[in-house]
């Protein structure tokens, strides 16, 4: 089950790259996710990948409050944060958190440090006194 989960994610990232769903796209994408090399790492569990395509479905009405927040509330104050990854993350797991981080307009994840942290650029309001 998990690997049906890892060619379809690989499915995805090729058809946001290529903006393309013809029939010889499709195919082509297809080879060329059966043809990259898998990853040896720990086989997640398919609750995991559960939660966090849930975390990407909640995120998506989090991002339009954001970006409505933001037009009409601006935002002054910049931080970067560390945060932690949650543990046993195989590669796809950590490229599907970066992308629900970066998806709401208010956070960006500026790099993945291989000890296991996001670096996060995050925008807030200034607190008035």
């Amino acid at each position: 089950m998990i690997a049906y989960l890892s060619l379809l994610l690989r499915l995805a990232i090729w058809f946001l790259l290529t903006a393309d769903f013809s029939l010889a796209n499709i195919t082509i994408g297809f080879c060329v996710a059966l043809l990259l090399p898998p990853r040896f790492a720990p086989p997640p569990v398919l609750k995991e990948w559960l939660r966090t395509l849930w975390e990407i479905i909640v995120a998506i009405p989090i991002a339009y409050w954001e970006a409505l927040e933001m037009i009409f509330r601006p935002h002054t104050r910049e931080e970067i944060a560390l945060e932690q990854v949650k543990p046993n993350r195989t590669p796809g797991l950590i490229f599907l958190d970066i992308f629900s981080i970066t998806f709401t307009p208010k956070t960006i994840v500026l790099k993945y440090h291989q000890d296991g942290w996001y670096e996060v650029h995050r925008v807030r309001r200034t607190k008035r006194r």
